[in-house]
């Protein structure tokens, strides 16, 4: 009699082994899918994505932004570049540069005051600044391609 007693225990002890994950297996059966609706791991999966989409902006720079819808208040000519890219003409007083400033806050600061007329996809190759006769800065050459 004890000895089926012990059988009887050690059966009950195996199925519920049996019915139990590891870990792996819930992760495997997570990526797959496999839970019914209403469930309480089918609930856990549609809780993690939710919290994955609402979450992740604050934590994450996706690179994403609108658009600039500061305008240039001087006109902005731009011009082909026979097939290698355009020549844009911004007005000076359109492009906020610092005095003495190096090359990298330069193609900032040109590339921005590009931007709502052109995007942001653009690529500075060069510039020219042109001045009046009295020195002041009067307006920018910028050689750009996409």
């Amino acid at each position: 009699m004890e000895r089926s007693s012990r059988e009887g225990t050690s059966l009950a002890d195996r199925s519920t082994e049996g019915t139990r994950r590891s870990f792996k297996q819930v992760l495997k059966s997570y990526f797959y899918w496999t839970y019914s609706r209403g469930s309480f791991h089918y609930d856990v999966m549609v809780t993690l994505i939710l919290a994955f989409i609402f979450i992740t902006p604050f934590i994450w720079d996706y690179g994403d932004k609108p658009r600039s819808t500061a305008a240039n208040t001087q006109p902005v000519t731009v011009m082909g570049d026979g097939g290698r890219g355009l020549i844009v003409t911004l007005q000076a007083s359109d492009v906020n540069i610092p005095a003495a400033s190096s090359d990298a806050v330069i193609n900032k600061a040109l590339k921005k005051a590009m931007e709502p007329v052109l995007g942001d996809s653009m690529f500075v190759e060069r510039w020219e600044l042109t001045r009046d006769r009295n020195g002041n800065p009067v307006s920018w050459r910028v050689w750009a391609h996409r």
